[in-house]
């Protein structure tokens, strides 16, 4: 309860922070409604419109008093409340999410395991090379590579979108891997996850190289440990000690930067899903900020950090569960 308390200037903080940020981007709604039509007269009155005339403590303060009702307004683009947006668009932004997290987590850890046990070995060294290429190479100059190769040259791999054109189906919860399970149609669960592979790929190289990294190095130190040598004196199996001597006491590290790893894969999801025409919140949120929808960008940003936030927190909670030497207090 101290900890969630604790959230509670922390988002106040943010709040403000993205308040004044949004307000400070060039241009405004008017000038991007309006275009070379703008006019004083005319950008006046769509400033009055949208209520962008008031004193900005007010403006602010409406603005928080709304976004704690989850009411962040409604979007000059589409004439919808930012809400509906949200929810309708999250799914798909989560379920890449899922993928690139998956992705990264279930390769980085044996590969840094592998490394590690492997120390000055060519295994070792083509896995810091590639973690460092990996750590390098930009998530849109990724994502045309990889549309170019599996899509384009062998046409293994759907190059965009989030379902084929033509599949007609419903989505009643906005997930499509699930509602193809929920519904008994195997086929259109494939479909939408086949779409899911090269963005999720693409999203989760950059989590994939830090995980990889910082696994290599804290199964290193752990192997220098001395209960890890008593354990191998002792004579227990090399399977015992990797699960119980190792990998446990490995693991607080590598659960660090996996939460962390959640605030990259959102924000790079903006990329993502310009790259690949994915219908997530990264898309819309771009679309959003050149048109400067100040409604949507305050709202899908402050989601998402308090998202983020909350991950972080559950990760400081599971330290205590991962290592009993942890106490929070």
């Amino acid at each position: 309860m101290r900890r969630l308390a604790q959230l509670v200037p922390i988002l106040l903080g943010l709040s403000l922070l993205l308040f004044f940020w949004v307000r400070s981007l060039p241009g405004g709604p008017a000038a991007a409604l309006l275009g070379e039509r703008a006019t004083p007269e005319r950008v006046a009155q769509i400033n009055r419109i949208y209520g962008l005339d008031r004193p900005v403590w007010e403006q602010y303060l409406d603005f928080l008093g709304r976004a704690a009702r989850l009411d962040f307004g409604v979007s000059r683009m589409t004439e919808r409340p930012v809400t509906e947006e949200l929810v309708s668009r999250f799914p798909a932004t989560a379920e890449l999410a899922v993928v690139a997290i998956l992705f990264a987590v279930g390769l980085g850890v044996p590969l840094g395991y592998l490394a590690a046990r492997r120390h000055l070995t060519w295994i070792d060294n083509l896995s810091v090379a590639g973690s460092l290429i990996g750590v390098a190479i930009p998530v849109f100059f990724l994502g045309f590579l990889l549309k170019y190769l599996f899509a384009v040259q062998l046409g293994w791999l759907p190059p965009d979108g989030r379902q084929s054109p033509r599949l007609f189906v419903d989505h009643p919860t906005g997930f499509y891997v699930l509602d193809g399970l929920l519904r008994g149609d195997p086929a259109s669960s494939w479909d939408a996850l086949r779409h899911l592979i090269l963005p999720g790929i693409a999203l989760g190289t950059i989590p994939l190289a830090i995980i990889t990294r910082i696994t290599r190095a804290a199964v290193l130190d752990v192997l220098h440990k001395d209960y890890v040598r008593t354990a191998e004196a002792k004579g227990l199996t090399r399977a015992v000690v990797n699960r119980r001597h190792v990998l446990r006491n490995a693991l607080l590290p590598v659960l660090t930067v996996t939460g962390l790893q959640v605030g990259l894969l959102l924000s790079g999801a903006v990329l993502t899903e310009t790259v690949f025409a994915f219908p997530g919140v990264g898309s819309f949120l771009v679309d959003a900020i050149a048109a400067r929808d100040y409604a949507v960008i305050q709202g899908f940003i402050l989601v998402i950090a308090v998202i983020v936030v909350t991950v972080n927190l559950l990760v400081d909670l599971g330290y205590g569960l991962v290592d009993p030497r942890v106490r929070l207090r």
